[in-house]
């Protein structure tokens, strides 16, 4: 059994990856794997502008030993996140930059599930491209698999449940396998 936090880096409320980490977490939920799953809002963690001179004079804000603190409890971490111009998001970057300067540095050894959703017809893939390198700086190993949910604007009924049965199915076949690699690796 591993306990697996799962968040979504986006701050918009309807945002298409909170409904995606939700759905994911559902998933994992009906398949009853008896992992301990935690979802965490990002909202939840606010954080300024990484600074090292604000770290070495007021240290560590309280949100960002919060976030550290949970991942830190975890064996593995599953984020959903959007994609801007092409890249990782500056808050998602910045979330990892202050969580990183907490020692002992919480991302080591964790295991890591890249997940994105956006309207685009690369569903974010290029922005977990570059949500990788980050985490396999800092001693993080992420899932060589990533999942990517394009033209998500179309991919959500009324209550935030996905549409389409094959793409329920992708997710589903995605996270079996990463629930499998955390059975060997977590």
């Amino acid at each position: 059994m591993a306990k697996i936090i799962m968040i979504a880096m986006s701050l918009r409320k309807e945002s298409f990856n909170k409904k995606l980490i939700s759905n994911a977490k559902r998933i994992l939920e009906e398949k009853n794997l008896s992992h301990e799953l935690e979802l965490l809002s990002f909202n939840d963690f606010p954080m300024a502008v990484y600074n090292a001179d604000d770290e070495k004079e007021k240290g560590f804000p309280k949100e960002v030993l919060a976030l550290a603190s949970k991942i830190k409890n975890a064996d593995a971490i599953i984020f959903s996140t959007p994609e801007y111009n092409g890249g990782i998001p500056g808050a998602f970057k910045n979330a990892l930059d202050w969580v990183s300067r907490v020692e002992p540095i919480s991302w080591t050894g964790k295991q890591i599930l890249l997940m994105g959703a956006s309207p685009g017809a690369l569903g974010a893939i290029r922005g977990l491209w570059h949500s990788r390198n980050p985490f396999e700086a800092t001693g993080g190993f992420v899932y060589p698999d990533m999942f990517g949910l394009p033209k998500a604007h179309e991919a959500f009924d009324d209550q935030g449940k996905l549409k389409d049965p094959k793409t329920e199915e992708r997710v589903s076949k995605f996270l079996m396998k990463f629930s499998e690699h955390l059975a060997k690796h977590a």
